[in-house]
């Protein structure tokens, strides 16, 4: 059986969800709450595995009650609001569902709750320091990958476009300077503002003129534009300051 915990602040969203989860013996609801010092007792009370919470709660929001767990269980978001979803996946929830619930999409989160389950008892999570690979999550999946397969990275605001290798590119909801702290320098560097390329990945260096350059990368279609501070600092990176 699969123990589930509701937490939202309205009594009738709770009530809809356990119609929803009636259809599904292998779940057994061992409770109910509708903010987060309830939610906090119920957690240390009945030991769910899974929660369904709401983001909006009496006495603060979701994130704050995970933040405020130890070891939290598996989380399915439940919420009206759909802007909260790359928020929601960075704190590593299985799932995001929009009110009115789908059954349909209801069904497939307790399915992938299921397996992060499953996989959470074979197979111990590492470290946290443990820095030998990234977890690049965006909305609707997350890929895991060496920092060696990270070709580029792009600022957009404060978003990164990241380009791994023979992917297409990944938006995350995370600026440039979080990158360029993860990343080990060498082999990234950063080329100006809105730029980091991997070193170990370039390929060619195109210089028409001493005011910009094109690059290419291994891994990477798009051949990237410099402008001329860029330039001078991958020439100064590369030993080729004249």
């Amino acid at each position: 059986m699969l123990r589930v915990l509701i937490v939202d602040d309205e009594r009738l969203a709770r009530q809809a969800l356990r119609r929803l989860l009636a259809a599904h013996p292998e779940v057994e609801i061992v409770g109910e709450a509708d903010g987060i010092a309830e939610a906090m007792a119920a957690i240390e009370r009945t030991n769910p595995q899974l929660l369904f919470l709401d983001i909006e709660l009496g006495g603060g929001d979701g994130f704050d009650l995970l933040a405020a767990l130890d070891h939290p269980p598996i989380v399915v978001f439940v919420t009206a609001y759909a802007e909260h979803a790359v928020e929601a996946f960075a704190v590593d929830a299985v799932d995001y569902l929009l009110k009115p619930v789908d059954p349909e999409r209801l069904a497939e989160s307790l399915v992938r709750a299921e397996r992060k389950l499953a996989a959470a008892t074979a197979t111990p999570e590492p470290a946290p320091a443990d820095r030998t690979v990234i977890a690049l999550r965006t909305p609707r999946r997350t890929v895991v990958a060496r920092p060696d397969e990270i070709v580029a990275l792009r600022a957009d605001g404060d978003f990164t476009h990241v380009f791994p290798a023979d992917q297409p590119p990944l938006m995350i909801w995370r600026t440039l300077g979080h990158f360029e702290e993860m990343l080990p320098s060498p082999p990234f560097l950063r080329l100006g503002r809105s730029l980091i390329i991997n070193r170990d990945r370039l390929r060619s260096v195109e210089t028409p003129s001493r005011d910009g350059a094109q690059i290419t990368l291994r891994g990477m279609d798009e051949q990237l534009t410099l402008g001329r501070a860029a330039t001078a600092r991958l020439r100064d990176a590369l030993g080729d300051g004249g």
